[in-house]
């Protein structure tokens, strides 16, 4: 299923790029350009690091209120993949070229795989 649900949000943000901009919030971020996207992408990358944040200080504090902080990590999570998607869609990345590079990390010690890259 969430393969299907990643290649249903790609086909819609394919036709976004050729929709008029005041008629779609994606299409208004395409046309506004990449660093547009960007900014986007860390604003929810924020919010959702914030929205965890929360979430783990509820947690210690053994309060009721876990199953809500709870739900707004899941939301800001959607939210920062979907911009991601948008982001590597208005760069020409298909979800099939991310799926298949997480794919390929199977079997492979995160630390080799770290240790592995050529350092800049």
């Amino acid at each position: 299923m969430s393969n299907d649900v990643l290649n249903r949000i790609e086909k819609v943000l394919e036709q976004r790029k050729i929709a008029d901009p005041s008629s779609s919030y994606v299409s208004g971020l395409y046309h506004s350009g990449l660093n547009k996207i960007l900014e986007k992408v860390g604003e929810e990358a924020t919010e959702t690091i914030i929205a965890a944040k929360d979430m783990g200080t509820e947690q210690k504090a053994n309060s009721g209120t876990v199953q809500s902080g709870r739900r707004e990590v899941i939301k800001e999570t959607a939210d920062l993949w979907f911009h991601t998607m948008v982001m590597t869609s208005h760069l020409g990345i298909s979800t099939d070229e991310i799926l298949e590079e997480l794919g390929s990390r199977f079997g492979t010690s995160g630390l080799v795989e770290k240790a592995g890259r050529k350092k800049s």
